[in-house]
């Protein structure tokens, strides 16, 4: 038995299908937005780590003496909402990868990764309709840290200084809504377009 041969394209053909190389510097360039967001992280680790056991001096020593005093907050609320930012950059950072790895892998080459020790477990049945799906989950997710940040930080609306707006919360929990129905949009569109499929395929 001969191995299969790759089918010869015509010039044409190849350019366009060669095209797919465009989206290397874009991959490439979210390789560097994932490190920026460890540079993130590590910033807001050492905040956390200045607020617990130094109990924010040195951001207090940091601060712009010229710059408005904001409302206190307890340690707690303090602590809770840094922990909230970090799991935020982490989630984002999730996203960039499920973007980068599945991306590439589904729009421009292989990257051979079957059998390997590491081979994460979505990516053997990743195409362009679960690569949708699995983006619009993750941004609910970083949307509900969002408003669940936004939920304990918010305090008395009228507070000065504050930021908040009975309007603006609003707004954030609506828009939160908008994303959870349109995944539930994707994720059903999505299945019916695989029945259909699979119903053309048994005749």
């Amino acid at each position: 038995m001969q191995p299969e041969t790759t089918p010869r394209l015509s010039p044409l053909a190849a350019l366009i299908f060669s095209s797919r190389w465009l989206q290397l510097p874009l991959y490439l360039g979210l390789i560097v937005a994932q490190a920026i967001y460890v540079w993130q992280f590590g910033v807001e680790l050492v905040h956390l780590i200045d607020q617990v056991f130094l109990g924010g001096h040195a951001a207090e020593v940091a601060a712009n003496a010229a710059v408005p005093a904001e409302p206190e907050k307890s340690a707690e609320i303090v602590i809770m909402l840094i922990v909230l930012g970090l799991i935020d950059v982490v989630m984002i950072s999730n996203l960039l990868v499920m973007v980068i790895v599945g991306g590439y892998e589904t729009f421009v080459s292989r990257l051979r990764l079957h059998g390997h020790p590491d081979q994460p477990e979505w990516l053997s049945h990743v195409n362009a309709s679960v690569l949708k799906v699995k983006l619009a989950m993750a941004i609910i997710g970083i949307s509900s840290i969002h408003l669940l940040k936004t939920f304990i930080e918010i305090g008395d609306l009228g507070a000065p200084g504050n930021g908040f707006t009975e309007a603006g919360v609003m707004w954030q929990t609506i828009i939160h809504c908008v994303f959870i129905f349109s995944a539930v949009g994707i994720a059903w569109t999505d299945k019916l377009m695989h029945g259909v499929s699979n119903g053309k395929q048994a005749h």
